[in-house]
């Protein structure tokens, strides 16, 4: 039996659910503790962490962060009140005051731009900046940061290099061609709920004590490295085993107990699932997680967009406001990107007809996206889109052009090769500089 066949074997009585979700995480964290690759040097970094924020659905820029009140009311709809921020002459909408207080930390990119209306395709093209149908599935940004910043360049956590809370982005591999070494733990469970249920490592049918007794009798009944006559070889095994009981038992499993923190920062984050995920977050960047990924559904809104966005847009403006300022608060900021976007925004024009009744579609024309944090300046707007959001006005910004200077503030090259298992000659990011048509990285804020 081969080494990971045999930890896979062994995970696979440690935990009453999901063992296969617990093999594959503990063979990540394994194999890079005998990784024999040599880690490339990494150029000079500003930031360490990016919590990516994923709208999946695609949110409207219209109702966020480009409000175009002079349009009327068939773009605008009953949102027609934008508010000042702290920050003179930018105005966001009217349902994200906690946000408008924090706009100084943050920059808005009024001009994302792709062309595609597809959901699945245009989360591939915005999450790995590469269009779709090349003979290549690309890998998404977490998995490149997980590659060049996760064990193979000396990250050593127990808690894996890239994280999502708490469902997969979507119909599409994150990983690519990297491999499964490089996908996400998807923690499942819900933060929110009096005990975070991460998939394979804390259960609800099992209490801490029931799994200590687990762990002696598995010790017990292991017999073999006391009989061969070289038990050095199963040392790796057991490092293997003792990191997983780490993880269950141990420092590292207690990162995601949120019960640890104060009832009082809690609240502020709001006690719902996505504030608590990103209070959740907080905590991962906080141990030194390189990528964490929030799925944060629910942005599809074809039908009564706005009912929903009177419950969404209150929960994400208290959720990501305290996530800055605790960020902030902490010294945390200037290492962490925040990065907010869906894989599109929505039509600015509202569909009034039934069965719509004020509802908006797909649309990659013309899109925003908000970063913040890690080298990116606050407190500034790049590029804009036309007096109804319906086409980019000022500076394109294609998703190749942000993810780009993401991986240039966490210090990779995104120019530099890609290693690849074929052999082919690729960089990082498909990287396509023109000054003079205004597109290319976002060097008037970073």
């Amino acid at each position: 039996m081969s080494t990971a066949a045999g930890i896979a074997t062994m995970v696979a009585g440690i935990r009453l659910r999901a063992p296969a979700v617990v093999a594959a995480l503990l063979l990540g964290v394994c194999t890079g503790l005998w990784a024999q690759e040599a880690a490339a040097p990494a150029p000079p970094a500003k930031a360490k962490s990016v919590i990516q924020i994923w709208l999946w659905g695609g949110p409207s820029h219209l109702d966020t962060f480009d409000p175009k009140p002079e349009a009327g009311y068939n773009y605008c709809g009953p949102f027609s009140n934008p508010i000042p921020t702290n920050v003179p002459g930018i105005r966001i909408g009217e349902l994200l005051p906690l946000l408008a207080q924090q706009a100084d930390k943050y920059a808005i990119i009024r001009s994302m731009t792709h062309g595609n209306n597809g959901h699945e395709t245009a989360a591939y093209i915005v999450q790995t900046g590469h269009q779709p149908g090349d003979r290549l599935v690309y890998p998404a940004l977490g998995a490149i940061v997980s590659r060049f910043k996760g064990y193979d360049s000396g990250y050593t956590g127990l808690v894996p290099p890239y994280i999502v809370l708490t469902e997969p982005l979507g119909r599409f591999d994150e990983a690519g061609f990297l491999g499964p070494r490089y996908k996400p733990f998807a923690t499942g469970g819900n933060p929110n709920a009096q005990r975070f249920v991460v998939e394979g490592i804390v259960s609800e049918a099992l209490t801490d004590e029931r799994q200590r007794a687990r762990r002696d009798l598995l010790a017990a009944l292991d017999l073999l490295p006391h009989v061969l006559s070289n038990p050095s070889e199963f040392a790796k095994v057991g490092a293997c085993r003792e990191a997983a009981y780490e993880m269950i038992l141990g420092e590292a499993g207690k990162l995601f107990d949120l019960s640890q923190e104060p009832a009082a920062v809690r609240d502020r984050y709001g006690r719902n699932t996505f504030g608590q995920s990103c209070l959740m977050a907080r905590r991962l960047v906080e141990a030194g997680v390189p990528f964490v990924t929030i799925n944060y559904g629910g942005w599809d809104t074809h039908k009564q967009h706005f009912q929903a966005m009177r419950q969404k847009l209150p929960e994400m403006d208290r959720g990501m406001a305290t996530l800055l300022q605790d960020l902030s608060d902490r010294g945390l900021l200037d290492t962490t990107i925040v990065w907010w976007s869906g894989e599109f925004g929505r039509t600015p024009r509202i569909d009034w007809q039934p069965p719509w009744n004020g509802g908006r579609g797909h649309y990659g024309e013309c899109f925003c996206a908000v970063v913040a944090g890690g080298g990116f300046k606050g407190g500034r707007v790049v590029g804009a889109s036309d007096a109804t959001g319906e086409h980019v006005a000022q500076r394109p910004v294609h998703p190749r052009d942000l993810l780009a200077s993401i991986l240039e503030l966490m210090g990779i090259d995104p120019d530099g090769p890609m290693p690849n298992a074929r052999g082919l000659d690729l960089k990082v990011m498909p990287t396509e500089e023109d000054p003079t048509k205004g597109t290319g990285r976002l060097r008037e804020i970073m």
